[in-house]
């Protein structure tokens, strides 16, 4: 008797097989791959046992060298030696800070500093997208040959503050790497995907509901998100943070005040620099268990520096970088409209939050001390593994969880005015599809352009553009007469795509939103403080663009009014008019909104008796020389 092979919905189409899938913490400092194994999320080591991989790669005269081998050379062979990357993923050259800018060597294609950013090696330049495709098929190789078999997809982790650009960045390192990418996941919903299941970890029970704080301090980037977790759904309620600010900003710290304290008068090299910072790096990590740590650098030919460090004078330096993540963390909680107490739980993520007064500050802050039950370097990449085995349809019914991520800013469009339209607010809920109906402003428009911007502002000056794209074939309509429906749609990976059409007439375009760099460094972030701050300016100024916009629309039906049907306006009547319309042209160039208004309205009202006029003859001349029989 023959046998049927049986597969559930959502599994694999063979029950006998498992597809193999990972989940990859692609971090700044380092970066870990992870899989499910007989049901339990485990990183997966190299040949040596160790999980991490140092995302370094360095790029020697016949070689690319990835991890601890790159490292090493960090000292002696500083411009071809490529750490930290992840800072520069999706940015320009004009978006790097100082302190990076004196790292490397940076060019762009365009030549003007604001393309796509390229890192200058002996083997030519290279993007932050193909160094971090040297990170992943370093990692894609451990898999492959830690599980036996060819990897069929990866979930891969990002910042939940990192912007459209740098997502898209951060996909293509994956697949200039070989990887079939299931998702992009924000690493505070992956951590709380693997302190949400109570089989992986004690200390958290899977059928509580509440409201966990996920306090993400990486190498270079910091995250606080707030979710909502209720029997297998992941919801976001807010985020915040800085894509400049984690470990390596504490190392900074450290370095500036060593050299303040040797009082050098040459500037450093590269590769003193790298030394001096590694260093820098020993010593905080020295500090997490002991009182006190020395900083000393070997300069060659002899010459040394040194320079010892106490934690107390260690967590005075580096207080205001603490304080950075609690406002954050204060805004994320008004964001989610929650109080301090009634967060569940502060779940720690990150090998930067091993540092005892950020783990005091949080205690202080909340009341009870964080959850740190699992290790902060590896959560991230195990609730990816989670995710990841999920979407490889490898998950059992019952086991599956629905996780709803959010996006960092409001996206929108340009309207007349320099105003901006948002679309698709901050902290909505990701995949996403919101569209709007916008019209034409002058008769007979064929064409028109659409201008997609990202911020918390009301004008487009002051927020972030992301793409510009047009819509032509437009039927040839009166001013306002035009339907154009534009979309915005916001996927699982929090990637955007806009389209517009015309209703009457179907016509279509569409743009799938790839700046060429990202944001600038911790812009987010000031974008919403700006916005909060500037929120009184930015009505006022808001106002008094529609009220100009507005003025500019009626004067113009005045002017078409008047070569039409001069000859209904006897002289006084016409100077009248002309005299306010100039009054309100001339009120228009002024910065009075309510006087715009005010102007608007009087020339509305002195008009109606016109308009009238107009209206009779408009009849008059639809129904000349037709009978009542047609009429009727």
């Amino acid at each position: 008797m023959a046998l049927l092979q049986i597969s559930e919905p959502g599994e694999s189409p063979e029950p006998h097989t498992r597809r193999l899938a990972v989940g990859i913490d692609l971090g700044t400092t380092n970066s870990l791959v992870a899989t499910l194994r007989n049901a339990v999320p485990e990183c997966l080591p190299d040949d040596e046992g160790r999980t991490m991989l140092p995302s370094a790669v360095r790029y020697a005269e016949d070689d690319v060298e990835v991890g601890y081998t790159a490292l090493v050379h960090r000292g002696d062979d500083a411009l071809n030696t490529i750490t930290s990357v992840k800072r520069f993923m999706g940015r320009s050259v004009t978006d790097l800070r100082d302190e990076s800018k004196a790292r490397y060597q940076f060019t762009t294609a365009s030549g003007d500093g604001k393309g796509q950013l390229k890192i200058t090696t002996r083997r030519g330049s290279v993007s932050p997208i193909e160094v971090s495709a040297e990170i992943l098929r370093a990692l894609k190789v451990r898999a492959e040959e830690s599980l036996g078999g060819e990897l069929y997809g990866a979930v891969i982790t990002v910042p939940a503050y990192f912007d459209d650009a740098q997502r898209q960045a951060t996909k293509d390192a994956a697949q200039l790497a070989g990887l079939n990418v299931l998702r992009l996941l924000n690493e505070p919903t992956a951590a709380a995907v693997a302190y949400g299941i109570d089989k992986y970890v004690d200390g958290l029970d899977q059928d509580a509901e509440g409201c966990y704080l996920i306090y993400d301090l990486g190498g270079g980037t910091f995250d606080v998100s707030i979710l909502r977790l209720t029997r297998g759904v992941f919801e976001v309620l807010a985020t915040a943070g800085d894509t400049h600010l984690g470990g390596d900003d504490f190392d900074e710290a450290l370095a500036k005040h060593a050299l303040d304290s040797w009082q050098l008068t040459r500037a450093l090299s590269p590769a003193g620099q790298a030394n001096l910072l590694a260093a820098s790096r020993a010593a905080k990590e020295a500090l997490t268990e002991s009182e006190a740590a020395t900083i000393k650098v070997n300069w060659g030919c002899g010459f040394d520096s040194s320079v010892d460090v106490s934690r107390e004078t260690f967590f005075a330096i580096t207080q205001p970088l603490v304080e950075r993540t609690l406002s954050a963390v204060k805004k994320s909680l008004r964001d989610a409209k929650l109080k301090v107490d009634q967060i569940d739980g502060v779940v720690l993520v990150g090998g930067a939050t091993r540092m005892p007064h950020v783990r005091a500050a949080l205690e202080a802050h909340f009341g009870k001390p964080p959850l740190a039950t699992m290790n902060p370097d590896e959560v991230v990449a195990l609730g990816a593994a989670i995710q990841a085995d999920q979407l490889a349809g490898n998950a059992k019914p019952g086991e599956q969880h629905l996780l709803l991520d959010v996006i960092p800013l409001s996206l929108g469009i340009e309207t007349m005015g320099n105003l901006v339209e948002k679309v698709i607010p901050r902290n909505s809920t990701i995949p996403i599809a919101k569209a709007q109906e916008f019209t034409t402003f002058k008769d007979g428009q064929t064409a028109m352009a659409f201008h997609v911007v990202q911020g918390e502002r009301e004008l487009v000056s002051d927020c972030r553009s992301l793409a510009k794209f047009e819509l032509r074939g437009i039927p040839p309509m009166v001013a306002g007469a035009a339907r154009i429906r534009v979309t915005f749609q916001v996927d699982a990976d929090g990637l955007l795509s806009v389209s517009a059409s015309e209703v009457t007439s179907g016509v279509r375009a569409e743009v799938a939103v790839k700046p060429s760099y990202g944001l600038a460094d911790g812009e987010i972030a000031s974008m919403l403080q700006s916005a909060f701050t500037n929120a009184n300016d930015d009505m006022q100024a808001r106002a008094l663009a529609e009220a100009r916009v507005d003025a500019q629309s009626l004067l113009e039906s005045m002017h078409k009014a008047f070569e039409e049907d001069r000859a209904l306006l006897n002289d006084a009547e016409h100077a009248m008019l002309t005299s306010q319309m100039g009054y309100l042209k001339q009120l228009a160039q002024g910065n009075d909104h309510r006087a715009i208004v005010r102007a608007s309205e009087d020339l509305n009202r002195a008009s109606t008796e016109f308009a009238g006029r107009r209206m009779d003859k408009a009849v008059q001349r639809a129904l000349a020389g037709k009978t009542l029989d047609q009429i009727a």
